[in-house]
């Protein structure tokens, strides 16, 4: 209960984003693993096509999301670095 109490809390070191698309790329990663062991058993596992790709698209932007306010982030940083020296 203590993980999900900081990943709501404004205080936090738990990348929102990053979870998310973590998240949503193991739903995704086991929706092919199911798929590849019915089709072992010769069984067809019937998956629309754009529920998967809202899968593949919410963790691409979500992990883009993440990446850039990373990048964001360390450029002010080194801009306000550079003002103080």
């Amino acid at each position: 209960m203590g993980f999900f109490r900081e990943l709501v809390s404004d205080n936090n070191s738990i990348d929102e984003k990053a979870f998310v698309g973590v998240i949503s790329f193991f739903a995704m990663v086991f929706t092919l693993l199911v798929d590849v062991v019915t089709g072992i058993w010769g069984e067809e596992l019937i998956i629309k096509q754009f529920i998967f790709d809202g899968f593949m698209t919410l963790t691409m932007i979500c992990f883009g999301i993440a990446t850039a306010g990373k990048v964001f982030s360390m450029n002010k940083q080194k801009k306000e670095q550079d003002a103080t020296e």
